[in-house]
């Protein structure tokens, strides 16, 4: 293994906190819970201590799977537990606010880990940012995309100027994400439940766009009523550089017809080119995301580091980690709510240029 290579598997590291016993409250029982956060908290050796859900049977069950040793039937009584120093929210995000709220008022709760998108309006994605001001407690968000070892990799590329100035970035998905039951209730679909990932991602990569364009029509697979299933969106930047991601969610037509399932994405800067895959659509399969990258500095040759990490679980020991290591530091965390509140209003800005058909620029938006 060559030094480039050792610098990039150590940059999707994730550093651990100081303290790993912080005692964590989970709230939801879902997958992203269940075969998530717990797994990911559980092989990083952190400390899940409690659980509530909708379904209290659920919250058993998971309990009883993780060794979670306390159970509530609801959220509140959850957060009456004055041993629990970190809460952790796995529910639809237009009631994450509100769980929000209450838990602030709670001096024995340290940080707080939404599931993202952290709001469906840029309203209380605001609101939620100014009671992390208001109350000095940390709120992250687990905007994980970030934390896939391939976009890790691609950023320390980025930062340390290997590629030179970025000209054009791509992301393709080709794959079919399971809608969740309360996505029925929206008719805004793709962009804030998956889109949601590139956007924010955009946003790690390469900061606010100034200008953002975006098309979409119906998924024909989706039977509930929705605005976006199919999308594409780009993000001009006041450098000209080009960031677009095409979301396919159909990706075949029906079976019997062979599928072709997979999410590419791709960096072309002035002085190199990284490319690469996310291995999620495999799950359950272990499929680690790929990073390759040729550039001046490497000439003549592609350099493609491997890691045996994946997207899912492993990033979700990312959010969390950076969650607790904030709040040991007393700093903002990386994936803050109010830097979160800038890729709501990327989403929102998505939304309005379907709804008006033209260009919106990014500081139409008061975040």
């Amino acid at each position: 293994m060559n030094v480039i290579e050792q610098r990039l598997i150590e940059a999707t590291r994730y550093e651990p906190p100081q303290r790993k016993d912080w005692r964590i409250g989970c709230i939801g029982a879902g997958f992203i819970m269940a075969d998530c956060h717990l797994v990911a908290y559980r092989n990083a050796g952190l400390n899940p201590v409690a659980i509530a859900s909708r379904t209290p049977s659920h919250a058993r069950a998971v309990a009883q799977r993780h060794e979670i040793p306390n159970v509530y039937d609801t959220w509140q009584m959850l957060l009456d537990d004055e041993s629990i120093e970190i809460l952790d929210i796995a529910y639809p995000p237009d009631q994450q606010l509100d769980i929000v709220r209450e838990a602030v008022k709670r001096d024995h709760i340290k940080g707080i880990l939404c599931q993202k998108p952290v709001a469906m309006t840029l309203e209380d994605a605001k609101e939620i940012a100014n009671l992390a001001d208001e109350s000095g407690k940390k709120i992250a968000v687990n905007s994980n995309m970030r934390c896939d070892q391939s976009m890790r990799a691609l950023k320390y590329l980025l930062d340390k100027g290997i590629l030179g100035e970025p000209v054009l970035a791509t992301i393709e998905m080709r794959a079919i994400p399971h809608w969740q039951p309360f996505l029925e209730e929206y008719d805004r679909l793709e962009i804030f439940s998956m889109g949601i990932h590139h956007v924010d991602t955009f946003r790690f990569l390469f900061g606010d766009p100034e200008e953002i364009t975006c098309v979409c029509r119906p998924d024909p697979r989706t039977r509930f009523p929705h605005v976006d299933g199919i999308t594409q969106f780009t993000f001009k930047y006041p450098n000209d550089l080009l960031a677009t991601s095409l979301d396919d969610v159909w990706a075949w037509p029906e079976e019997p017809c062979e599928k072709d399932i997979y999410i590419k994405w791709r960096v072309e800067g002035m002085d190199g080119m990284a490319k690469g895959t996310i291995g999620w659509p495999d799950y359950p399969e272990r499929t680690p995301s790929t990073l390759q990258f040729t550039s001046k500095q490497y000439p003549h040759r592609w350099i493609a580091p491997v890691w045996d990490t994946v997207w899912f679980p492993d990033a979700f020991e990312g959010t969390m980690t950076s969650l607790l290591r904030a709040i040991e530091q007393d700093e903002e965390p990386k994936i803050s709510a109010r830097d979160n509140v800038r890729t709501i209003a990327c989403v929102e800005g998505c939304y309005r240029s379907i709804d008006e058909k033209r260009t919106v620029r990014f500081d139409e938006f008061n975040y």
